[in-house]
């Protein structure tokens, strides 16, 4: 059964982070990357530029995203994933208060052979 109104495309607000910053961006999809620890991201949302104020944290998003067909982000960046009903405002903000999340493998062991 499907909740959404009016059937309208799926649209998400994706924070992540990136070399110290959190970034929030919006996409019409996002899914598991056959990239093992990659989340893929296509579709970027961004406002329309006939806006009378200009956003520069959006411009500079909107800048670096410019021919990205589809990003990889590392499972480990994502803070947070939503799927809203309206687009905001795609912004970049400092991280200070958000750490990524560790990631620590366990070694591997060797079996012994029971001969």
């Amino acid at each position: 059964m499907n909740n959404r109104k009016n059937d309208l495309p799926y649209l998400y607000r994706i924070t992540f982070l990136n070399k110290g910053q959190v970034y929030e961006i919006y996409a019409r999809e996002v899914y598991q990357s056959d990239l093992w620890g990659f989340i893929e991201i296509e579709n970027f949302v961004f406002g329309e530029r006939s806006q009378m104020v200009v956003d520069p944290a959006e411009e500079k998003l909107k800048t670096e995203f410019a021919g990205v067909k589809r990003s990889f982000i590392p499972l480990q960046a994502i803070v947070r994933i939503d799927e809203v009903e309206k687009e905001g405002v795609a912004t970049i903000s400092k991280g200070d208060n958000i750490a990524p999340f560790p990631i620590q493998f366990a070694p591997r062991t060797q079996q012994s052979n029971p001969d």
